[in-house]
């Protein structure tokens, strides 16, 4: 995963500033959100499709990031086929499994559904870095410091957690503990991982107060973060895929507006 990390972010898409990142994303989400059609969600996957190849990642990283979209997608497809609303023909019926057509044809515009608004997100956001993200949030969007600066330090923990806890699971066994049962050595790890977490943010929250990190006024940064031309083709690139799509929907008469009355 070294060797993915290290590609990803060399890209010229790694040098987009993250928060460009965020809004194209969620142009494209948006209107996938508020409608439930094949249509709409088949042209913003097509058109993503096309774009991907030139997110500067080889198609075994692109595979090795996005494996558990492709799992989660047919799953879900599967679960609205089966107990979604039934609509026309039933095509089987059994205990509470219920499939008519209307059903299937939820199942195929939620699978192409998901996978269009998970798709982009997975892959625009391989190539970011929590710091640029950090500076982005603070500089570009105006968010309180404070906040970003917490949150930057607890996402740069989640690597020390994982660590904590092979180190944890390995010196319980060294130890004999809880060698029987996995409940109760999964809850007994997460307790003792907890107690762990509590010391170690205590700490870390003394020293940033320290550093000058909670002290009034105007906050310096280390890095500028830059919002240019780059950032801005970014975002008008996923406001035009996010126009096809509802515009092709609109034209075909697919569009299904979930938020409307009935």
């Amino acid at each position: 995963m070294t060797l993915l990390d290290t590609r990803a972010r060399t890209g010229a898409v790694a040098r987009i500033n993250p928060v460009a990142k965020l809004g194209a994303s969620a142009l494209v989400a948006l209107p996938l959100v508020l409608t439930l059609d094949i249509v709409s969600a088949a042209v913003a996957l097509a058109l993503e499709l096309v774009l991907f190849p030139f997110a500067g990642l080889t198609w075994r990283e692109f595979w090795a990031r996005t494996w558990p979209v492709w799992i989660a997608a047919p799953l879900t497809a599967l679960t609205i086929a089966l107990y979604g609303e039934a609509s026309g023909v039933v095509l089987l019926e059994w205990f509470v499994v219920r499939v008519s057509e209307g059903s299937l044809e939820l199942s195929v515009a939620t699978f192409f559904r998901v996978l269009a608004i998970a798709l982009p997100s997975v892959v625009l956001f391989v190539t970011v870095d929590p710091t640029d993200l950090a500076d982005g949030l603070g500089q570009v969007l105006k968010l309180p410091a404070r906040f970003v600066m917490g949150a930057l330090a607890g996402l740069r923990m989640v690597g020390l957690f994982l660590d904590d806890w092979r180190a944890l699971e390995l010196a319980r066994r060294a130890r004999g503990v809880a060698d029987r049962g996995r409940l109760r050595r999964f809850f007994g790890m997460a307790f003792a991982l907890l107690v762990l977490s509590i010391r170690r943010g205590s700490k870390l929250a003394t020293a940033m107060e320290a550093r000058g990190f909670g002290a009034p006024g105007a906050r310096t940064w280390a890095r500028e973060s830059r919002f240019g031309g780059r950032e801005w083709a970014l975002m008008a690139l996923g406001l035009a895929i996010a126009l096809i799509a509802v515009g092709a929907a609109v034209a075909a008469g697919a569009w299904n507006f979930i938020l409307g009355p009935g």
